[in-house]
């Protein structure tokens, strides 16, 4: 007999599950509290190597079903997502994700939808990173100084230096005379050695 599985997965603790049970059971799904598989996993950390995802492998038999809300919860990427689809298939075990329309991604319409979302999704990120790049290309060009911007003046770090370097003033005194962690005191001396 087929058993029901459901997996959650958000990216912090701020966030909670709750939406993507919610969801799944409006899709009339009663899923077993043991077999609701639920985790707090950033989406970075590949499928196979999330606690919550290894111990629900486990669990699943061929026949069995498991249902997502959306096919993101399942791969840090789209082919992250296809070797965890491709997994479910070679095991028998079918997947169902809500938001592609209640679809069983393991049968072979299902598939051809996980390549084809997949391969707009790789698209979409090539135009991100372009568009940034060109971004900060322009940027560059008008004169514009990039990335954070720095806690002390040119003065204050030569003054750190003096002091670290020739007064050998201790770093974590240099920090809270000017009100700075150790780390960027020490990178400050590092910039100015390598200077």
């Amino acid at each position: 007999m087929s058993r029901l599985f459901a997996y959650a997965r958000v990216s912090t603790v701020q966030q909670v599950t709750s939406n993507q049970k919610e969801e799944i059971a409006a899709a009339g799904y009663d899923i077993e509290d043991h077999r609701f598989i639920e985790e707090q996993v950033s989406g970075s950390v590949c499928a196979f190597q999330r606690k919550g995802f290894k111990s629900l492998i486990e669990k699943l038999e061929t026949g069995d079903t498991l249902i997502v809300s959306k096919l993101d919860r399942l791969g840090r990427d789209s082919i992250d997502v296809q070797k965890t689809v491709e997994y479910f298939t070679q095991h028998g075990i079918r997947l169902k994700v809500l938001n592609l329309g209640d679809v069983d991604v393991t049968s072979s319409t299902g598939a051809l939808m996980v390549r084809v979302f997949a391969a707009f999704s790789a698209f979409e990120k090539d135009i991100l990173v372009e568009r940034v790049q060109s971004g900060l290309a322009r940027a560059r060009k008008e004169g514009k100084t990039l990335g954070r911007k720095t806690k002390t003046t040119a003065a204050q770090r030569k003054t750190i230096c003096q002091r670290r370097l020739v007064d050998k003033v201790s770093v974590s005194q240099l920090a809270r005379d000017f009100n700075i962690s150790r780390a960027t005191i020490l990178s400050i001396v590092a910039a100015e050695a390598a200077a």
